[in-house]
């Protein structure tokens, strides 16, 4: 890959990507909050999509809090807790392909449902089926990283992701540099991922953000009232 390709891919374009995602969920939810939501097609094939929704959602939560876990805290913190660069690095593959599997069973019982039943498919949007093939693509990415990441069990490879995902968040104008020798399938991921922020506020992934923790401390209750029929003249 170019350099000057490389150093706008990871040193540029993660700063538009993420500028994207927060601008534009802020407009979305402005403008267009009815269209906030995940577009609910649950009486077709429901078991199907019980199964797979559990399974691609608890799959792509604890690969996503991992990853910014992983990714976000300084290797010294990690250092301090007796956890080393090998142990790190096992667990990230253990955790991370579990959870990818769990993900990619789920991705394809929702993608299969998706594009295989007509009454869904004609139900569904280009940005519906866009965006799943693209997650599913990107959970195939992350399965693979970990066969390359079994060929380097010191953890370096782990390191540079690290010190590139943090320099991007402290604004180093050197992050790129920190990855320009990784694997190409790293390199592919990143983009991806990055790619799927950008497009974030266009999709129905935005109902992410509206996870209802307020009815964690809600005070009252719902109260529902059956209708009482009509009296009868």
């Amino acid at each position: 890959m170019p350099l000057q390709l490389h150093n706008f891919l990871f040193g540029i374009y993660p700063y538009i990507a993420l500028a994207v995602l927060a601008v534009g969920s802020i407009i979305r939810y402005d403008r267009d909050p009815y269209t906030w939501r995940a577009g609910s097609s649950q009486l077709l094939r429901r078991r199907q999509l019980i199964v797979g929704s559990v399974l691609f959602h608890v799959g792509v939560l604890i690969i996503f809090f991992g990853h910014l876990v992983g990714l976000l805290t300084p290797v010294a913190v990690f250092h301090a807790l007796g956890l080393s660069n090998t142990f790190k690095q096992i667990m990230a593959m253990t955790v991370g392909g579990i959870a990818g599997v769990m993900a990619l069973i789920g991705a394809t019982l929702l993608l299969h449902r998706r594009l295989y039943d007509p009454r869904i498919r004609r139900a569904s949007s280009f940005s519906d089926n866009m965006i799943l093939i693209l997650l599913y693509i990107q959970l195939l990415l992350g399965l693979g990283t970990i066969f390359v990441s079994a060929q380097h069990l010191d953890g370096e490879e782990m390191l540079r992701l690290m010190a590139w995902a943090q320099g991007i968040f402290t604004f180093d104008l050197n992050a790129p540099s920190y990855i320009v020798d990784v694997s190409p399938v790293f390199k592919l991921h990143l983009f991806l991922g990055l790619t799927i922020f950008l497009l974030f506020p266009f999709t129905r992934l935005v109902h992410m953000l509206s996870v209802p923790v307020r009815y964690l401390w809600r005070s009252g209750y719902q109260i529902v009232r059956t209708r009482k029929p009509a009296a009868r003249g």
